[in-house]
């Protein structure tokens, strides 16, 4: 008889990972300028600074994730010209209609197809994750959409990550998580899930994550790093 999986759920970070940010912000290069790829950088990394910081800093002062993003773009945009209602609006919509990446959906289908259970689990809202899906056409492949404001608490803290074991109704040790974040996959990988590393572009690696975690240049290894199949595994 085949035995089941350890792996029986995977959990994929969401920006970078599943969505192609880069290609989203870049069809609104004309409206940010010379210079708009400083300009994502910089929000980017201040909506990371938001959400940590409005984490480490208690529950009582939590703070919605859309609405951090929002205010971590209007500190990039200020930083580097000014910031317009009309392009806040036009980028936060980037992020609700963004591309999947070409790999993704094909590794969430061949995910479902060995009976793996699939979720987003990133910092973002809800509502955001939705839309995004649902443009990116991964809606019908994924079984749970979860966002840290569930758990008032952003990765890289244990709250967010909690967020799949209860949803899935598994302990971490059976819960893959995917990243493209060396930080995130890091963290993952101490809380106890078996962690993937995307490194989509081909940087150093960080916390020693070829230890801890498997390290892939993109989606298409996934399945045969999180479940390989049976029959090839009989043969061998």
């Amino acid at each position: 008889m085949r035995q089941r999986p350890t792996v029986l759920a995977v959990a994929f970070d969401a920006y970078g990972t599943l969505f192609d940010l880069d290609v989203a912000i870049a069809r609104h290069a004309a409206r940010l300028g010379e210079g708009w790829e400083e300009t994502s950088a910089l929000w980017q990394r201040k909506q990371l600074e938001y959400a940590w910081v409005t984490t480490l800093t208690g529950p009582e002062h939590w703070r919605n994730v859309e609405a951090l993003t929002r205010e971590a773009l209007m500190t990039a945009l200020n930083w580097n010209g000014g910031a317009s209602l009309e392009t806040v609006e036009r980028l936060m919509g980037a992020l609700r209609a963004p591309p999947a990446f070409a790999d993704a959906a094909d590794a969430l289908a061949a995910l479902r197809a060995r009976g793996l259970a699939t979720a987003i689990l990133a910092n973002a809202s809800r509502a955001m994750l939705a839309s995004a899906a649902k443009h990116a056409g991964l809606w019908a492949l994924l079984d749970h959409l979860l966002s840290a404001d569930a758990a008032r608490a952003c990765k890289p803290d244990p709250r967010a990550y909690r967020l799949a074991e209860d949803a899935f109704r598994l302990h971490a040790s059976r819960i893959a998580f995917v990243s493209s974040n060396a930080w995130d996959a890091q963290a993952a990988a101490a809380y106890g899930f078996r962690t993937v590393w995307v490194n989509r572009i081909g940087q150093p690696t960080e916390f020693a994550l070829h230890q801890v975690a498997a390290v892939a240049a993109d989606l298409t290894a996934l399945p045969g790093l999180i479940a390989p199949d049976e029959e090839a595994e009989e043969r061998s």
